[in-house]
């Protein structure tokens, strides 16, 4: 039973990281189509959607430890 919470928790994990950068990533492409400044928008949302990716895991995963 504990190993189904676990692949849950670590599936739930991997989708919150690709929806949150891809989000991010769409926000930079959106940035980029409204002041003509591609492909600078998008490779901030990279370099931004890591990061807050990242925080956002740190976030959920310590309610797990």
């Amino acid at each position: 039973m504990q190993a189904v919470k676990a692949f849950s928790v670590l599936g739930g994990l991997g989708i919150y990281l690709a929806v949150t950068v891809g989000l991010v990533i769409y926000l930079g492409h959106l940035f980029d189509e409204h002041f003509n400044t591609h492909p600078y928008g998008i490779f901030a949302g990279i370099i931004l959607g890591f990061p807050i990716a990242v925080y956002g895991l740190y976030r959920r995963l310590k309610e797990y430890l």
